[in-house]
């Protein structure tokens, strides 16, 4: 299982492929791990926000978790695998913890409660819930994907209950990190990809970054440069992430996974670009531009 210490370097969410029936591609999902696991990463993220969460059923998860322990397995690689549990039920995200620390995941990413617009009280409390399963449990805060946005006072609640390790923070900005490095000890990763270098200049151990999926030595080769604590090396981290800002504006100009997902299959990794509705192909414009970054 991972320790705080673990919560460091490039972790990447992976997607869930789907063939032009809508129907898991495992086939191309264990081709896209393979290209993956070519690469230092420190994790893998299933059944994330990259990985359509929403529309992906626990036996769906279940097949996606048994396919990476066989492909790890088949190029000899050991990498910790954390799973997306958190739910806006937690008696549901408290079952889907149990069921996958009984899968063997290292750890659970567990968003912020969404829809419900429960009280930062009632947030606390769904946490500390989770975290008495006895899996590792990473904290998400995704304010613009769940409705709500936490204080910083709230997060360091969540961050001081035992078995909670770290936060992936993808409010959007630098307030959060800034307000909380003073107060907690434990890892922050960067979950908003371009505040990519500003996390890190602030305290942030790495990242769960969907662009990671491409340019996946780019990414951590600037997180080695930027933690190394030399300014020239800072520098130098700098330039390498101003020419990925293109590449990560264009990822997510429509929702993520989709252009992800595009360029995947454009690069035949995955075979086909399929989502579950209500998430939608990008349209031509955007495929022209990232046609244009290929």
């Amino acid at each position: 299982m991972l320790k705080e210490a673990d919560l460091k370097g490039i972790f990447v969410p992976v997607i869930t492929p789907f063939n032009t029936n809508e129907e898991l591609d495992l086939d191309s999902y264990r081709r896209y791990l393979q290209m993956l696991c070519a690469h230092e990463i420190q994790g893998l993220i299933i059944n994330g926000t990259t990985g359509e969460s929403p529309a992906v059923s626990w036996e769906e998860v279940e097949s996606l978790v048994y396919a990476t322990k066989e492909s790890l397995i088949g190029v000899n690689k050991q990498m910790p695998f954390i799973i997306g549990t958190g739910t806006n039920h937690t008696l549901s995200t408290v079952k889907r913890t149990e069921a996958a620390g009984q899968l063997g995941a290292d750890a659970v990413l567990v968003v912020t409660p969404y829809y419900s617009r429960p009280s930062q009280e009632g947030i606390v409390e769904h946490f500390r819930r989770v975290a008495q399963v006895g899996v590792p449990v990473i904290a998400y805060e995704v304010p613009a994907r769940t409705g709500i946005r936490l204080t910083a006072d709230t997060m360091r609640k969540i961050l001081d209950i035992e078995g909670v390790i770290g936060l992936k923070d993808s409010s959007g900005g630098t307030q959060l990190i800034t307000e909380l490095k003073s107060r907690v000890a434990k890892p922050i990763l960067c979950g908003e990809d371009i505040y990519l270098l500003e996390l890190l200049a602030l305290g942030a151990s790495g990242g769960i970054l969907a662009s990671a999926n491409v340019q996946t030595d780019a990414f951590i080769e600037v997180i080695r440069l930027a933690s190394s604590g030399s300014s020239a090396n800072y520098l130098k981290a700098k330039q390498l992430f101003d020419s990925l800002t293109p590449l990560i504006q264009k990822l997510f100009q429509e929702s993520n996974p989709s252009p992800l997902k595009w360029m995947l299959a454009r690069q035949g990794i995955i075979s086909s670009d399929t989502l579950r509705l209500p998430m939608v192909s990008i349209t031509e414009e955007l495929q022209v531009q990232l046609e244009q970054l290929l």
